[in-house]
């Protein structure tokens, strides 16, 4: 039986829970539409007192300095500690985000596994020597950027969180982090663990304020050292041009349009299984969602039959409803989001596009969107450009490796895309061709924490995951000391 969910969560400040000077926000249940709980809301003054603390415990370099291999095992215990209470969390993810129960317990451990294996890497920034000869001795130190911002996206709140966090942790950063508005709720669960597990008070502070208000007074914050952002290209350009005003690094994930080349030899029983991962997981709200397939044209035909008959075996309905791992697919995030994919859905019929299977929202409480194939779409049509962020997969034709290369390519987005074929040759030609951060190769989503992400193009810059990412939170010092 699930247990009840609190009706009010606080902000965390400088080791403490505190109520939000801009009052509450009302928290919604995309499965039902109905209030699930209230979250405190920050103002600016709260803002400035997190990153006051973020920077105070940074001046002290308490720390900073703590020898990495502690301060390691301190990152590693707060993985542990959401491991321990994933029976808790998970049903309270689910109902503030909408997906499955199975899925909410995914990404806990995969927002666990973030902080086990940047623990690990705790102890492994090492610097190098750079001879000069005799006379000298010269070296290089990496030291974290104090202050370390992090706005974070509503499409994955806890593991989106723990991405960031462990890694600027695991250098020795400080972190002031803003939580999405609409399910801030299990952010709390970072701020329980740095309680329990050691963390010094002011090292970790977690706040929800509105969108626009809160992300423009945290980027353009004197005392922030280094931004992350994942969202929407419009916010991260405004991000970075506040940030840039300050002369602030920022590492920006700002999603894409993402495409999968199906050649003719591919295996498609195992590229529907892709299909299923790759667009219908948590609703198509991810931001590497395969939302292209471009298919060749002497299996376009099969492979769009197939896929319809995939999207529509899946069940779909309120996170709870899915206890253990299967076909099928929670609500989209909220009412706003559910209307701008329905919308896409709508305006690519007008322009051509045939509505395979889906496209409707369901009758039904709740911010339900049917798994929707679309056929017929040509590169220029607005959908096989724009990103819908919902559960929405567009199949475009492609007579030759060029083409569908050149289709892959045609949008200004480049986070990843994926090459399906039995022929090695073809697949790492294809590769080094297509303008991505990433290249999946006959498995969307493989891969994992220790494999860099980021994009080319608006997709943004800047890597997480992986080592490269810690490169993003330290700055390189150089010491040349002259010997007597």
């Amino acid at each position: 039986m699930t247990r009840e969910i609190p009706a009010y969560w606080q902000n965390f400040i400088d080791g403490a829970f505190v109520d939000g000077g801009a009052g509450r926000l009302d928290v919604l249940d995309p499965g039902t539409g109905e209030k699930l709980a209230e979250q405190a809301l920050a103002d600016t003054a709260d803002i400035d007192r997190a990153v006051e603390a973020a920077k105070r415990v940074s001046d002290s370099r308490a720390w900073m300095d703590l020898r990495p291999v502690e301060r390691g095992r301190i990152v590693r215990k707060m993985g542990d500690y959401l491991l321990d209470r994933i029976d808790e969390i998970a049903p309270i993810l689910t109902r503030e985000a909408g997906k499955p129960l199975w899925e909410a317990k995914l990404e806990i451990e995969g927002a666990a596994r973030y902080f086990e294996y940047y623990g690990n890497q705790a102890e492994t920034m090492e610097g190098r020597s750079i001879p000069l000869g005799g006379g000298y001795f010269d070296f290089t130190v990496h030291e974290p950027f104090a202050v370390s911002a992090q706005i974070i996206p509503w499409n994955y709140p806890m593991e989106m969180t723990a991405r960031s966090v462990s890694a600027a942790l695991a250098v020795g950063s400080a972190v002031v982090v803003k939580t999405p508005e609409l399910d801030p709720l299990t952010n709390k669960y970072f701020a329980d663990a740095a309680l329990a597990c050691g963390l010094p008070a002011g090292v970790l502070n977690i706040l929800c304020g509105l969108g626009q208000e809160a992300g423009a007074a945290l980027s353009a914050h004197a005392d922030v050292n280094q931004i992350v952002f994942t969202g929407s290209v419009a916010t991260g350009s405004a991000i970075a041009t506040a940030a840039a005003r300050n002369v602030v690094p920022c590492v920006l994930e700002l999603g894409g349009k993402s495409a999968a080349i199906v050649y003719d030899d591919a295996d498609l029983d195992a590229f529907l299984s892709d299909v299923r991962w790759g667009i219908y997981f948590n609703a198509g709200q991810v931001c590497s969602a395969m939302s292209r397939v471009i298919a060749h044209e002497v299996i376009h035909d099969k492979l769009v039959d197939g896929i319809v008959g995939m999207a529509e075996g899946l069940k779909v309905g309120p996170g709870l409803e899915f206890r253990d791992f299967g076909n099928n697919m929670g609500p989209m995030i909220s009412e706003a989001q559910c209307q701008r994919a329905t919308g896409m859905v709508s305006e690519a019929e007008r322009e051509g596009a045939r509505i395979a299977t889906g496209g409707r929202r369901m009758n039904r409480p709740g911010y339900f969107l049917e798994p929707t194939v679309l056929t017929d779409v040509s590169p220029d049509m607005t959908i096989a450009s724009d990103e819908v962020f919902g559960p929405v997969l567009s199949v475009l034709k492609a007579r030759d490796e060029r083409e569908a290369l050149e289709i892959a390519n045609g949008t200004p987005y480049g986070l990843v895309a994926g090459v399906f074929t039995a022929n090695i040759d073809r697949a790492m030609r294809a590769s080094r061709q297509l303008r991505a951060g990433q290249v999946f190769v006959n498995e969307w989503y493989a891969g994992g924490v220790e494999t860099p992400f980021g994009g080319f193009g608006k997709s943004g810059y800047g890597r997480e995951k992986g080592r490269e990412a810690l490169l993003n939170y330290v700055q390189t010092k150089n010491i040349a000391i002259r010997i007597g």
